[in-house]
């Protein structure tokens, strides 16, 4: 949805059905989505037959990591590191904690690393190259 809202940044706001309908999924789904991104100033809202969504920033200003853990909570592959510190009482004899502890970070710096405009010019590159004779 929010790659979508980017991608048609331009248009102004941009009705659920429209959306639904160019990626192939229930405008139910969408629905159930918005309010948990409402919530946190992701999205301008209009009410109205002009109505719609559309992203409250620029594409650049939203990572994907910020919006997985909006949406999904947390990225951790073990319970035990979505406290910090770590609250386990294993955790100063766990031999595997710094493997846990080393995917965390490399899942989380690089899903921080891009962002929706770095998905849009990757998929407008990829199509530049794409020539038909």
């Amino acid at each position: 949805m929010l790659l979508d809202l980017a991608e048609h940044a331009n248009d102004g706001y941009i009705a659920l059905k429209d959306i639904a309908q160019r990626q192939g999924i229930s405008k139910k789904y969408l629905e159930q989505i918005v309010p948990i991104l409402n919530k946190t100033d992701i999205l301008k809202t209009n009410r109205g037959s002009q109505g719609g969504y559309m992203l409250a920033k620029t594409p650049d200003k939203y990572t994907v990591g910020m919006i997985l853990r909006l949406t999904e909570g947390s990225l951790s592959p073990v319970a035990c590191l979505d406290q910090d510190p770590v609250q386990c009482e294993r955790s100063g004899d766990c031999a595997t904690l710094p493997v846990w502890q080393g995917l965390n970070k490399v899942i989380n710096d690089y899903l921080d690393s891009i962002t929706l405009q770095d998905i849009l010019d990757s998929r407008q590159e990829r199509y530049a190259n794409d020539y038909m004779i």
